[in-house]
């Protein structure tokens, strides 16, 4: 196996130009420490994120929602089990979890189904929009679009540069690793 040419940046290795984001949000977590190899990409990232992670119109529990699937169908590894933890915190059950992994019922299944016509159609359909914005609001729709987008482009990121999943996140997935893993009953 190759190692990456771009491993999660240490502190001691840390662009200086980009002090302030390691101190803010980009020095917990191994995507962020990845993105830095190139800083003024972070730097451009960083206002985006705030939007489409944190201040978006679906709130933290649609987000997760939307992330679990998107992760889901990049196959990315990293982004399922980072947010299995966030859904779990948010106090999701196991079995809202799982459903993700599916079909599910109610708002969540139109979300699911609304990502899964991103990957697969590269849009969505004007009557599933109309039914998402009728559920949620139409800038919550546009918000999902975007959320897919953004984590689309982290997981192309996390999966060319094999970016570790992090420490404390490794260690919640030992007690729970069906849960936490992209594949179903799988423990990797």
């Amino acid at each position: 196996m190759t190692s990456s040419p771009c491993p999660p940046i240490s502190d001691a290795d840390w662009p200086e130009e980009i002090t302030h984001l390691r101190e803010d949000f980009a020095g917990g977590l191994n995507v962020y420490r990845t993105m830095a190899h190139h800083p003024a990409l972070l730097a451009a990232w960083a206002p985006l994120r705030q939007h489409v992670v944190k201040e978006n119109a679906l709130g933290p529990e649609l987000t997760e929602v939307v992330i679990l699937r998107a992760g889901l169908r990049m196959g990315a590894a990293y982004e399922w089990a980072h947010h299995v933890s966030r859904a779990l915190a948010l106090g999701f059950s196991e079995a809202r979890i799982n459903a993700i992994r599916g079909n599910p019922e109610g708002v969540d299944g139109l979300i699911v189904n609304a990502v899964d016509a991103l990957f697969d159609e590269r849009m969505l359909t004007k009557e599933q929009e109309a039914e998402l914005a009728a559920a949620i609001g139409r800038n919550a729709v546009i918000d999902l679009i975007a959320m897919v987008g953004f984590y689309s482009v982290l997981g192309y990121l996390l999966k060319t540069y094999d970016t570790p999943i992090d420490e404390n996140i490794q260690q919640e997935a030992q007690k729970m690793p069906t849960l936490f893993s992209i594949a179903p009953g799988s423990s990797s």
